[in-house]
């Protein structure tokens, strides 16, 4: 056998070229470079992880001992395998790996036995690409023996040096490219120079490192290594009081944990000696004071900015208080020096900071030599000046702290380091303070500082995350300055994903295991069952991880939450075992779950529709391990502490929740530290390993795992299968109704624990706790709490059954068991138990508050919405039981007395209009777009009331049919109420054919209502799917289709009371008895097919049309025979009843392909339907078997779904193709054609002005890019940086132009010395890219758009203010004489206008489809900002001497152009194209082109296409023709008018003979026929009058739409019309956004509804109305400036 090993020789599997090197010469083995790392054995058997390869290899040559020679030595030869997996590979600190290996080869030569074997290949692979550097012979003398050693043998030596370099290289490749990945934004520093940045951290040490802290430190590091500057760690030890040597050893490790480097380690007592000289220089100059006012005194004083009595103490005074401080005397302490600064500084940080303390305490590393310590902000700006740190990086807390931290230093004279702000991080329910997190230590709230409740690196270590995913996470926080509070999800999810070993993550490595609640375990015996073992993998994809044992037995033990799931007789899968039937479920008197019985099916594998569960299995061989599963909670309730809160108000005293289990016996293994998974819990780490009984305690110490959090949001499934309820739906209840005698005795008993009244209010009780367990879930209450409301749940539940003998259902009512119980239904005021429980109207009252509540509180939307949906099902619950919609402020309702008989509401004809009233609710819920819960909700209540009539009545019920009144007697009991309402007993109005007939009629009216209307299509829908109902019933009834105008003879009442079944295929229509009429049939079925012949053959339309005359003449006689229509035979399966989207389809494929139908497959076996038989509705096939569709036609309308319409336009317009790059798009030659011609024209035009085109390059450097940062502001996170050339990074990356401001004016300045040099007009036609993280859309929004971009420079103002209208003139009549949309001019609003000019005009389109706005096109005056800032300057000529700066102009438009007038101008049958911009004017189609017309006729009606096309060209119209003959001319005609062809050009052969064609326009339809010879005269002025048509009917679209509003109620209103509304404004930034918030839109109140809030769109320079003296702005704060054009928009 030939074995093939391929590897990846950029990283190869060090391990398995050794293995091979071994075995070569003992199996026939071929080693190969390739793509992936794989050994082949067979077409089935292949390994690709390496200690699988080498594991093959050992056991296929035997002989060699590779895996040792017994099962001992195989299992240690398996210890170290998994050992170079888990602890070498992939991992940073290898310290603890490396000792462990030192000291097992401290007496052996090799690791196992006395030969070499795969511990020693796979070792000795994995430190030599990974740790070998590590192993030093001074601490690892025996492992550096060892390596040497095996370095020396051949096959060692011959693998190391030709591929260990490699491996080494991929490594430090992936470490570069992890780092890569790591970062977040990080913003330059600035006056950053390469080389000579020097940061600084400095954490004191009086507690353990936090993330906060840890944040500060990667992002110092960053800038670090960014600029190959100089990092230096600092302990701020300024306050003896708290700093601890212990707290530092903790915090080094961290900082080397977190692989930061500092080059320099320092302290700030290090220069307390230079610190006491700058304090006492600064008193010696005045700048300071010594004050020995009380604190509470000061900080008083302070806060009224009240100076001490000691700020004018002399410098004498002031030096001999500062010596008592030195000296520590009892004076001194309570002492302090104060800087004196100002004590009326609206910054509180500069009202006399105290800058040193007197302090008797030893300082840990001085001990008792200073009696005074400076503050932190004294110090800092000292010591960060004297050591050379050029950026101090601090979070933005400490901004008012900034202008003394400048005091200090430049009252002292020093070097000034500049100060860099980034955000804090904040994390929700959490405290990040030192002093808070040291008082929860301290009160005992938490185990110590490595709690895992804890935000110290040790805390989150502890409980699981792993340092990869904390640097991560704080690594892609970056530097930004935009302070926000975190959910700890974000960090656990970034932990779920990263690796924790080689190339692999958390959850493809952790082993799976099993464990119970021991408080709910239920035992299923399974009485066939053997007690055995098997091992299975201990990850059911990942072998390598290694096996477990499972047990078997004949008692297992599963969760009591599964159990509760299962029913008798239910296939349930237990994991790892396979199928067992549950055959009995045993329960106590409380309906609660004793046991359950199960009976093997292992022979059943189909595990796809089964619940999956989790169980074990007792065995007297391997007892249970006793385990605790910790989870924690957050320490603080309230997400986010404001300033006045305190948090000790807000402690969670219940934060940690342990759960007692029973165990997996493989948990007993489970070392500190190890990361498992309990299956369908979630992730562990082992806190506390299993120990056996101690002699000491004589107890055993149970395995503690603590949960992972993972970051996700859902429930964890706790019961079966997921998808159970979705694949067991609920079935209804159905309530029998009681017989008659039953019914008698009711009212006679006494009332019994039975009695309805009593369940209804269980029924309540249920309802209300099933809320309570959901919310509990919802909030993630303790388990304990989640349990014990499930347990009362089950008991409501139980008690529920036992009163009526029926399980409870969600959404069930009670059964009707008597007319006197039915009318005594409990009342809401009768609930016992609190209010809040048991009465619906005071949960609707309690939730409507809380939902009030916590939309008060800007709550997060989960749980508004999720209160909002409790809310409707409590209305919709109260509904159901009271009949009344719930209104605020009603008075709760009563009971009323109990009445023998049932109430009108009861009755029959009551239910029956309940149901209709409920039906015109849904209807009009649907019509207002309401929000799907209440919709859902109004249909659930439908459905039940439709099953309650259905009850009553025994019938369905049927819209327009309301039930006969039953008579008195009948209504004394439910029995006698069916009797009378059955079919036969009801009135022949409801029932017979006439009453059927009308009602047809009427829903037929409503049908066509309803269309003309527009009405929304799924009530279409619903009335057509009733029509097709009533018709069907009508044909039951009567035997005969509905026809409108022809109501049923009177002798179809038999049919009524005696339906004939349908007729089969070889049946004959009933009246046709007659041999004459069955001759007649036969010949009309015989023309019919010669009809359809003829037009399938495309024979000329003079044949057609005389076969279609004779087949009618033929029809009207068999009508005149008989007295019918006649009707063909239908096949079956085809009957009239079709659904009606189907015949729409089959139509319009029959209108697309000229007439020929298409769409219906043959039947099988090759048969055509017999003669005189049509197929299908719509005339499809009509017998001719099957025929070629193409989906050519538009499926979506532009007036119901416009994202749908504009996305089929331009793919099958032939406008675009799609690209793998998302935002990037191809633009086809139809649409480059349309931008041709704008660029023609606009260039032709822009040259008559002056301006030249040019081009400059795509790429811009960081440098250049960064000079102008705002400009580039609006639009930095788009730039997208091109970062390595090949495989190679780059210095410095480039960024691709988002625009070309900053790379074309370093040039203009360069040009520009003398006024002579000006104007510069430069214009360039070209792409830009800019990386839209939004949902792009061609033309609209893409990643790389083409435009034109002009920048012009000019010596004078006027000259450039003049020139930006001459460009918007040209760019308005871009848009109106070529594209013929019309615009709205003017000038941007100062929010909107470029961030970079002074001005900015806009020319404005407008959409009527979507009711939104689009900018046009833009001309920005820059004036002299950016001449300012690139230097483009130049000697003024009336002041020799003096420099002025150009004044700039800039403008453009870009492709979106081409979606504008695709939106504007397309309908329903595709795209609609003004000629002048028009690809192809006219398109020129052959008609009547057959099989039975001569080929001379054809090939003249051919060169009669041609001359006409030659004619055209010369005339310079842009023509083609479309000779193809593939296609049919009704192919043809929707082809080009879907790409928009404004003239369609028909010639056929009666045209031909005429000397005419008729030519068909595009935007009316209209067809006109013209004589040969005005071809060049007539068409011409066609497209003209299209071209005007066009531009007029926009024109009209747009005033109708463009309307001004004086009040903001009417602008809303006019803005929820879809229109666009000049309205007074006063050109406020803040006004403006106060009106794009006030008219936004909440998509969960008003689904479908526009949501965007409106913006300013232009100020038109002709507005609708002036401005009236004095009129206010809209928002009615200030005064209107000018009317502004609002409106949404894109």
């Amino acid at each position: 056998m030939a074995l093939n090993l391929t590897f990846n020789s950029s990283n190869p599997p060090l391990g398995a070229l050794l293995t091979a090197e071994h075995v070569k010469g003992s199996v026939n083995l071929s080693v190969e470079e390739g793509k992936d790392t794989m050994l082949h054995v067979s077409d089935q058997v292949q390994f690709s992880d390496v200690n699988s390869i080498t594991r093959y290899l050992a056991r296929v040559a035997p002989a060699l001992g590779l895996y040792g020679s017994n099962m001992m030595e195989q299992t240690e030869v398996d210890h170290w395998l998994e050992f170079s997996a888990r602890r070498l590979c992939g991992q940073s600190d290898l310290s603890s790996a490396l000792a462990d290996l030192d000291k097992a080869l401290a007496l052996r030569t090799f690791l196992v036995g006395r030969s070499v074997t795969l511990a020693d290949l796979c070792i000795w692979a994995a430190l030599k690409g990974n740790g070998e550097s590590q192993a030093k012979p001074s601490s690892h003398p025996h492992l550096c023996r060892w390596f040497s050693f095996l370095s020396s043998q051949v096959p060692f030596s011959s693998v190391g040096s030709k591929w260990a370099s490699k491996v080494s290289a991929s490594k430090a490749a992936s470490v570069e490219k992890d780092k890569k990945q790591d970062l977040g934004k990080f913003v330059e520093l600035p006056g950053a120079e390469m080389g000579k940045v020097v940061v600084r951290f400095p954490p004191e040490a009086s507690g353990y490192l936090h993330i906060g802290h840890a944040k500060a430190a990667l992002l110092n590091q960053h800038y670090q290594v960014t600029f190959k500057g100089k990092l230096i760690m600092r302990f701020d030890d300024t306050n003896p009081e708290k700093e601890k040597e212990d707290f530092e050893k903790v915090i080094l490790e961290d900082v080397a944990m977190l692989q930061i480097k500092p080059d320099q380690f320092t302290y700030t007592s290090d220069h307390f000696p230079t610190i006491l000289r700058m304090g006492e220089k600064l008193l010696q100059e005045g700048k300071a004071y010594i004050d020995d006012t009380p604190p509470d005194i000061m900080k008083q004083e302070r806060e009224q900015r009240a100076e001490s009595r000691n700020r004018n103490n002399s410098v004498e005074k002031n030096m001999q208080m500062w010596e008592e401080m030195k000296k520590g005397t009892e004076f001194g302490q309570t002492c302090c020096m104060r800087a004196k600064i100002d004590m009326n500084s609206n910054n509180g940080c500069l009202r006399d900071p105290a800058l040193f303390r007197c302090k008797n305490a030893a300082h840990p590393r001085t001990g008792t030599t200073y009696k005074v310590y400076p503050t932190y902000d004294f110090a800092c700006p000292i010591v960060d000046s004297i050591e050379g740190v050029t950026h101090a990086l601090r979070t933005t807390e400490y901004h008012d702290r900034d202008e003394q931290f400048y005091w200090v230093i430049e009252a002292l004279g020093l070097r000034k380091p500049y100060i860099w702000e980034y955000a804090r991080l904040n994390l929700n329910n959490t405290v990040l303070s030192k002093r808070k997190l040291t008082w929860f230590v301290d009160k005992g709230y938490v185990d110590g500082w490595d709690d895992p409740r804890f935000p110290t690196v040790r805390g989150v270590l502890r409980r699981g995350m792993t340092v990869d995913g904390l640097k991560q996470f704080i690594a892609a926080q970056g530097g930004s300055r935009s302070v926000v509070n975190m959910e700890w999800d974000k960090i656990w999810a970034f932990n779920k994903k990263l690796p924790v070993s080689c190339k692999k993550v958390i959850d493809p490595v952790a082993p799976r295991f099993t464990a119970l609640l021991s408080s709910q375990v239920i035992p299923v015996c399974v009485s066939e069952a053997k007690e055995t073992m098997k091992e299975v993998p201990k990850h059911p994809k990942n072998a390598d991880v290694g096996l477990k044992q499972v047990w078997y037995g004949p008692k297992v033990f599963i969760e009591g939450a599964d159990a509760e799931t299962f029913t008798e007789g239910e296939i349930v899968t237990f994991i790892n075992w396979g199928n067992i039937i549950i055959t009995k479920i045993h329960r106590d008197s409380s309906g609660a779950i004793l046991s359950l019985d199960g009976h093997l099916n292992l022979e059943n594998t189909d595990y796809k529709k089964t619940t999956k569960i989790t169980w074990l299995a007792e065995s007297s061989r391997a007892s249970f391990v006793p385990t605790v599963c910790v989870n924690y909670q957050h320490l603080i309730t309230k997400p986010v502490l404001g300033k006045d809160d305190d948090f000790k108000d807000y402690i969670n005293k219940n934060s940690k929740i342990e759960e007692k289990m029973i165990g997996d016996p493989c948990l007993k293994d489970l070392k500190k530290g190890d990361i498992i998974q309990l299956q369908r819990r979630g992730f562990y780490i082992c806190d506390q390993p299993y120990e056996p009984i101690s002699p000491h305690s004589c107890r055993e110490s149970p395995c503690v795992l603590l949960y992972i959090p993972d970051g996700h949001t859902k429930e964890m499934p706790t019961a079966g299968s997921k998808d159970k309820s979705k694949s067991q739906p609920a079935k209804p209840v159905k309530a029998e109704p009681a017989p008659p005698s039953k019914a008698k005795s009711a009212p006679s008993s006494n009332p019994t624990p039975s009695a309805p009244g009593d369940a209804s209010v269980i029924l309540s009780n249920i309802m209300a706790q099933g809320d309570a367990v959901r919310q509990l879930k919802t909030e993630k209450a303790p388990k304990e709490q989640v349990d014990a409301a499930v347990k009362q749940l089950l008991a409501l539940k139980s008690e529920f059954k036992q009163l009526t003998g029926q399980e409870y259902k969600p959404g069930m009512t009670l059964p009707a068991s008597a007319p006197v119980q039915k009318s005594s239904a409990p009342t809401l005021a009768a609930a016992p138990g609190p209010a809040s429980t048991g009465c619906p109207f005071t949960r609707v009252s309690e939730q409507g508050e809380l939902v009030r509540k916590l939309k008060a509180e800007k709550a997060p939307k989960e749980q508004i919405d999720a209160a909002v949906k409790q809310l409707l099902a409590f209305k919709a619950e109260f509904k159901q039981l009271t009949g009344q919609d719930y209104k605020p402020g009603m008075a709760p309702p009563t009971a009323s007395p109990p009445e023998p008989a049932p109430s009108s509401n009861s009755s029959p004809a009551g239910i029956y209009e309940r149901v209709s009233e409920q039906g015109e609710l849904v209807r009009k819920l649907k019509a207002e777009k309401a929000p799907k819960d209440q919709v859902d909700a109004a249909v659930k209540q439908l459905l039940a009331l439709k099953a309650e009539y259905k009850q009553g009545t025994g019938q369905d019920y049927k819209p327009g049919v309301p039930t006969a009144k039953a008579s008195p007697a009948s209504s004394s009991s439910p029995a006698q109420l069916t009797v009378a309402s059955t079919p036969a007993a009801s009135a022949p109005s409801d029932s017979s054919p006439q009453a059927i007939y009308d009602r047809v009629s009427q829903q037929g009216d409503l049908v066509r209502k309803l269309k003309t209307e527009k009405a929304p299509k799924d009530q279409v829908d619903a009335a057509v799917k009733q029509l097709l109902n009533l018709k069907a019933e009508y044909k039951q009834q009567t035997g005969q289709e509905y026809k409108p105008g022809a109501p049923p003879s009177s002798g179809s009442a038999t049919a009524q009371s005696n339906p004939t079944p349908p007729q089969s295929s070889s049946s004959q229509p009933q009246s046709s008895s007659s041999p004459q009429a069955q001759a007649l049939f036969s010949d009309i079925a015989q023309q019919g097919e010669q009809v359809r012949r003829l037009k399938t053959e495309k024979a000329p339309k003079e044949q057609v049309d005389k076969a279609v005359k004779t087949l009618l003449e033929l029809k009207g006689q068999y009508k005149a025979l008989t007295g019918e229509e006649y009707k063909p035979v239908t096949t079956p399966g085809n009957s009239g009843g079709e659904d009606k989207s189907r015949k729409e389809r089959e139509n319009k494929s029959e209108k697309q392909g000229g007439g020929g139908g298409g769409g219906r497959k043959q039947q099988k076996g090759g048969e055509k339907p017999q003669q005189g038989q049509e197929s299908g509705a719509g005339g499809a096939g009509e017998g001719q078997g099957p025929k070629k569709q193409t989906r050519l036609g538009l499926e979506a309308k532009k007036e119901e779904n416009l994202a749908d319409w504009y996305s089929q336009v331009i793919t099958k317009a032939e406008m675009i193709e799609y690209y793998d790059v998302s935002g990037c798009y191809v633009l086809r030659p139809w649409s480059y054609s349309i931008w041709d011609a704008i660029k023609e024209f606009f260039d032709r035009e822009i040259k008559k002005l002056g301006v030249e085109n040019c081009y400059f390059p795509m790429f811009v450097s960081q440098a250049a890019l960064e000079k102008e940062k705002t400009h580039i502001a609006d639009f930095a996170p788009e730039v997208a940086w091109v970062t390595r050339s090949g495989k190679t990074e780059l210095a410095e990356p480039i960024a691709v132009r988002p625009t070309s401001e900053t790379v074309m004016y370093p040039a203009y300045a360069k040009w520009v010395q003398s006024h002579r040099d000006l104007p510069i007009k430069l214009n360039q036609w070209c792409n830009v890219v800019r990386w839209e993280f939004k949902h792009p859309q061609p033309f609209l929004r893409t990643r790389e758009f083409l435009w034109q971009e002009g920048h012009t420079a000019f010596a004078t103002k006027e000259e450039a203010t003049e020139e930006v209208l001459q460009i918007l003139d040209l760019y308005a009549r871009v848009y109106e004489e070529l594209m013929a949309i019309p615009v709205v001019k003017g000038r941007k609003t100062e929010k909107e206008k470029f961030a970079g000019g002074d001005y900015t005009t806009t020319v404005e389109a407008f959409i009527s489809a979507s009711g939104r706005a689009i900018q046009g096109a833009t001309s920005h005056h820059l004036g002299q900002n950016f001449s300012r800032m690139f230097e483009i300057v130049f000697e003024d000529p009336k002041k020799p001497g003096e420099k002025q700066l150009a004044y700039q102009n800039s403008w453009g438009i870009t492709t979106r152009t081409i979606g504008v007038l695709t939106m504007v101008h397309g309908d329903n049958m595709g795209l609609v194209l003004p000629p002048r911009v028009a690809c192809l004017q006219v398109i020129i189609i052959p008609c009547g082109i057959t099989a039975t017309l001569p080929e001379a006729e054809k090939d003249l009606l051919l060169d009669q296409c041609s001359k006409y096309l030659s004619r055209l060209q010369k005339a310079d119209i842009r023509v083609k023709a479309d000779l193809r003959d593939n296609y049919s001319p009704g192919w043809k005609f929707n082809h080009w008018e879907l790409k928009g062809v404004p003239i369609r050009f028909e010639v056929g052969p009666k045209d031909l003979k005429q000397g005419q064609f008729v030519a068909v326009r595009r935007d009316t339809g209209e067809k006109i026929t013209v004589k040969e010879a005005d071809a060049e005269k007539k068409i011409p002025n066609l497209l003209e009058e299209i071209q005007n048509n066009l531009f007029k009917r926009a024109s009209d679209d747009l005033n109708k739409h463009m309307v001004v509003a004086d009040t903001m109620e009417q602008f809303q209103k006019d803005l929820d019309q879809g229109r666009i509304v000049q309205i007074p404004f006063c050109g406020g930034i803040e006004c403006e956004d106060w009106i794009k918030k006030t008219t936004a839109k909440d998509q969960d109140l008003e689904p479908g509804a526009p949501s965007m809030g409106a913006k300013s769109l232009c100020i038109p320079f002709k507005p609708l109305k002036n401005l009236q003296a004095g009129q206010m702005c809209v928002s009615g704060k200030e005064p209107a400036q000018y009317y502004t054009l609002f409106g949404r928009s894109y």
